[in-house]
């Protein structure tokens, strides 16, 4: 995700308009004709026959989507993933209800407007949107997922040690990072870091819109490290299904409020996933070193790229890696073979190590600093957070207190298999 672009208030601010409606195109030419100080381009057709290189550069981009059908709606939504936050949109519909109300919401347009458009109206809310992309700058978490091939690849234990090394990795102080466990029904996150889930959405669901910053803070769980943790309390009997606008919502929220997120993946596909998926910078297959995890891993690659097209590119991280002198067992190349060039990388097997962290509820460096595990996972990582670090976080200034009433607990736990 990238941090929107800000304009020096010296620019002319350049508002780009997409519109295939001839008489509203007009009416845009005869509004602006007159403000000498706006740079205004028109470029004819709908929103889905045009380019995202067509207007990166816009201030604003006056979306025109006729009548809302869903082929607009789904181009202005890939368009606005692909350009992230330096597009500041303001969407434009013959007809407004609460499904495209929705959709809109979810895009994060800028403001949307009503046909007829008062040639005012569209002035001061082009106004408006160009002097709040100029004074503000947004800062979007780096995300980072990870999806299990098969169930017990390891994919907690990589996402937790993950989440502990982002927030390490800055070279002044800690970044603000959460560690997200999206698996409602077997997460096991709050387990491994000896901590009290909190979140409850449950209570949030009947009204979403009490979701917010304060709401928020009140449902996050603090790792006495300082990592927060967004998890729910485990309900292996239930099958738990949530609307998918309050899981989007939660998640927008996370995102907007942290350096870096890491989410924990369940194996089941809900209503949200490619939502999830779309939303990472970077999306990480956990396949174990075994013949039927590796076919899974290949499966899962090309489901994904079925669905969602080149916007996700996973990689496949085998965990677990053994390759001893003489073994008869899977070798790299074999690996490499069946599942092509989408291999991230292997992080080693240290069972031994690992179980002994999750024991503890503490990050791998703190029993044995420099171990090949972590030494991998910053392989997979800095380089893609590298933008972030060292760097304060917008985040981390505006957050406030911090309720860190949860601390670790002095007695062993039931040992839970990395």
């Amino acid at each position: 995700m990238q941090s929107s672009r800000p304009t020096s208030p010296t620019d002319s601010p350049r508002i780009v308009v997409l519109t295939a409606d001839p008489e509203f195109e007009d009416g845009v030419r005869a509004t602006f004709a007159t403000a000498a100080r706006i740079d205004l381009h028109v470029i004819g057709g709908r929103v889905s026959q045009n380019r995202p290189d067509d207007f990166a550069d816009a201030t604003v981009v006056v979306a025109d989507l006729g009548d809302a059908a869903e082929a607009e709606l789904a181009a202005l939504e890939q368009i606005m993933r692909r350009i992230g936050n330096d597009l500041q949109v303001i969407a434009v519909t013959q007809d407004f209800d609460g499904t495209v109300a929705r959709r809109l919401m979810q895009m994060r347009v800028a403001d949307c407007l009503v046909k007829p458009v008062a040639p005012i109206e569209l002035v001061r809310t082009c106004a408006r949107v160009a002097n709040t992309a100029a004074k503000v700058t947004t800062t979007e978490a780096q995300t980072f997922t990870f999806l299990p091939a098969v169930g017990g690849a390891g994919v907690t234990t990589l996402a937790v040690q993950s989440a502990m090394l982002l927030l390490n990795a800055g070279t002044r102080s800690k970044t603000s990072t959460c560690l997200v466990d999206l698996d409602f029904q077997h997460g096991a996150c709050a387990d491994y870091l000896d901590i009290e889930p909190r979140l409850d959405l449950g209570e949030i669901e009947p009204r979403p819109e009490r979701l917010d910053r304060q709401l928020l803070e009140v449902m996050l769980s603090y790792h006495a490290s300082g990592l927060a943790v967004v998890a729910a309390p485990n309900r292996p009997a239930e099958m738990r299904l949530f609307d998918p606008d309050v899981v989007t919502r939660l998640l927008d929220l996370v995102s907007s409020h942290f350096d870096f997120v890491v989410f924990d993946m369940p194996r089941t596909w809900f209503s949200w996933t490619d939502s999830v998926l779309l939303g990472s910078n970077k999306v990480f297959i956990v396949s174990e070193t075994t013949v039927p995890s590796l076919r899974q891993a290949r499966q899962l690659l090309g489901a994904i790229r079925e669905r969602l097209g080149d916007d996700v590119r996973p990689q496949v991280i085998v965990n677990r890696f053994e390759q001893k002198l003489f073994s008869p067992g899977l070798r790299r190349a074999d690996i490499e073979r069946a599942i092509g060039g989408a291999i991230a990388g292997y992080v080693p097997n240290h069972y031994g190590l690992v179980r002994e962290a999750i024991d503890r509820g503490v990050p791998l460096d703190e029993i044995k600093p420099g171990n090949k595990v972590t030494a991998q996972l910053k392989k997979f990582l800095l380089a893609q957070a590298d933008n972030k670090l060292g760097k304060e976080s917008v985040a981390e200034k505006d957050r406030g207190p911090r309720n860190r009433g949860v601390t670790l607990g002095d007695g062993a736990r039931s040992m839970i298999a990395p």
